[in-house]
């Protein structure tokens, strides 16, 4: 009877033996596992980041042209309002900026490149019209937001870069 329980005991032994690392097994997997995700959501946030800063960069440009008076208001905003849009890592801007997405969101109808040169004459001085007439009822406030604009993307460039 002895030999059969010294048996019973051996063989318990071996399968807690083999669970216990079949479970080490499991766990390593598992923090290999989580470390390759880590790893993933570092290097997705990386190319998320290195995105934003080259759109900062051309939102820097545009601003400065903007500034200078080297842009119209107008296709100053239509591409500040796309590039804003594209950011991946900054949300609500349009509460930030909001003299910008208003110029854009009133303009945004009118043709532009071939779809303009399609209109009469007529209809392309009419949207002119319109389009100057915005530009000067927002021009003040444009020019404040692109203050903040400039600075926004400042900060923004250099906080992505540490």
């Amino acid at each position: 009877m002895s030999t059969l329980w010294i048996l019973a005991i051996a063989a318990g032994t071996l399968v807690v033996v083999v669970l216990a690392f079949y479970a080490g097994k499991l766990l390593m997997q598992l923090k290999q596992q989580k470390h390759q995700q880590q790893q993933t959501a570092l290097e997705h946030q990386t190319a998320l980041q290195g995105h934003d800063t080259k759109v900062l960069n051309s939102i820097s440009i545009i601003v400065r042209a903007m500034k200078e008076e080297q842009c119209d208001l107008s296709e100053g905003c239509w591409r500040l309002c796309v590039l804003l849009g594209s950011l991946k890592t900054s949300k609500a801007l349009e509460l930030e900026f909001p003299a910008i997405f208003e110029l854009y969101e009133k303009i945004k109808h009118m043709s532009i490149l071939d779809n303009r040169k399609q209109l009469s004459k007529k209809e392309r001085m009419s949207q002119d019209f319109a389009r100057m007439k915005l530009e000067a009822e927002l021009k003040v406030k444009i020019q404040v937001d692109l203050e903040l604009l400039h600075q926004y993307s400042i900060e923004r460039i250099s906080m992505l870069k540490q």
